[in-house]
């Protein structure tokens, strides 16, 4: 179905930009990349560098109801590479949950495609797998793509002014509501987020994710174009993963800042993988991904394999958790995905609860925040991401959102899960103010 050609780069990172910005022409495009010169979080289950999927040939677009048997209709009707996103709305088609809130991105919940035009490049070696009719541009296409100049779209990015949905008190009262929550009993452990906006805005997708990646770095970071709709994703979590029967699962849970100071770096890096509060939250989420994943797993099967992780990125230390499992030779994918979405780690303990407190007390839809991008290949394999530490853009509004969000346990005190939420938002405040 596809021709495959190889070619060994000169240059990796200058021929993935060049890649990237020679891509724009298309509609479609979905551009995953997981920085591994600065990441060690996904060398073990990382089976690709950087892959990049342009053009489509099909697609599916939905909203949430039926979303997953839409999906796996899709999957089994094209039996080939796709690649797309899941937004946070699903939930509406797996629980018995509604979303109400305003949606001022507008993102389609499920947006899927089937590219014509696939590149995978691992250390200096590059694969392009192209469907048979468009076989004959790949020799065109890579000397476009080695003659492309440096970034020039004529739209610049303008100094967005961003607003807080929330004030930092009206915050702080949601939290103390949510606390009130726990101390009922009604939930043990609950993300809280807010959006932070900008109307009226043009800025330059392209330009905006490469600031983004190059302060950030992070494992797992995105670049998707659907149409008018953009995501900037410098997002450090790995949500699910298969390979072959394995499925994996890297919730991160616990967040600490970094220092230019070496002495201080480490300080607060051991004091993140000792902190209770923080080792709890990882601990709760890492036990409901474990249920989760039971109700896909082979007797048995189900482990942690490791728990509380410290890892160190750019901009913050975190704690991750990975838990694996084995599901049958004829479990799908999607299976997995529907029974494990929304992940915990964006929802809280116990889930369906968390998730209609969330809903009470955000003012804004999510969408696209805390849902996930990726891709199903062929053989039913498949990795995502979570969808956070990004930036969501609708060319034709014209309108900008990112969010952020903590975990709101028994222990939290309002003001810092304020600091916390402010902290995760610094990269993405550098970019956009640069």
């Amino acid at each position: 179905m596809r021709k495959i050609k190889e070619i060994l780069l000169e240059n990796p990172a200058d021929f993935k930009r060049k890649l990237l910005s020679w891509a724009q022409q298309f509609d479609e495009l979905v551009c995953l990349d997981s920085n591994p010169e600065f990441n060690r979080v996904n060398q073990l289950y990382s089976s690709f560098d950087f892959i990049l999927a342009a053009e489509a040939l099909t697609a599916i677009k939905t909203d949430f109801q039926n979303a997953f048997d839409k999906l796996e209709e899709y999957k089994n009707t094209t039996n080939d590479w796709i690649f797309g996103y899941l937004t946070y709305d699903l939930k509406n088609d797996v629980e018995d949950v509604t979303s109400t809130n305003p949606d001022c991105v507008l993102f389609p919940d499920l947006y899927f495609f089937q590219p014509k035009k696939l590149f995978f490049i691992n250390k200096n070696k590059l694969e392009m797998h192209y469907l048979h009719f468009v076989a004959d541009e790949m020799e065109e296409d890579v000397n476009a793509i080695l003659n492309v100049q440096a970034s020039s779209e004529s739209v610049k990015s303008n100094h967005p002014k961003i607003q807080a949905r929330l004030s930092k008190q009206v915050y702080i009262e949601k939290v103390k509501q949510m606390l009130h929550h726990i101390q009922m009993g009604d939930i043990y452990e609950a993300n809280f987020c807010q959006e932070f906006y900008a109307e009226d805005v043009s800025i330059n997708p392209l330009q905006t994710f490469e600031k983004l990646n190059d302060i950030s770095s992070p494992p797992f970071a995105a670049f998707v174009k659907l149409e008018e709709h953009f995501l900037l994703s410098a997002s450090p979590e790995r949500y699910l993963k298969k390979e072959g029967t394995k499925i994996i699962s890297q919730p991160i849970k616990g967040t600490a800042r970094r220092s230019q100071n070496k002495e201080e770096d480490l300080k607060l890096a051991i004091a993140l993988q000792t902190e209770e509060k923080e080792r709890s939250e990882n601990i709760m989420i890492t036990d409901l991904v474990r249920n989760d994943l039971s109700r896909t797993a082979t007797r048995g099967s189900v482990k942690v394999e490791e728990l509380c992780g410290l890892y160190s990125f750019k901009q913050v230390h975190q704690l991750i958790s990975t838990v694996v499992s084995e599901v049958a030779e004829t479990t799908s994918i999607v299976d997995v995905l529907k029974t494990t979405f929304p992940m915990g780690s964006m929802t809280g303990a116990p889930k369906v609860s968390a998730m209609k407190i969330i809903e009470e007390l955000e003012e804004t839809k999510r969408g696209l925040y805390s849902g996930a991008v990726g891709y199903i290949s062929p053989q039913g394999n498949a990795d995502f991401n979570v969808v956070i530490r990004s930036i969501l853009y609708n060319r034709q509004t014209d309108y900008l959102s990112f969010s952020v969000g903590s975990a709101i346990t028994t222990k939290s005190i309002p003001e810092n899960e304020y600091e916390e939420c402010l902290l995760k938002a610094k990269a993405i405040m550098e970019v956009l103010n640069k």
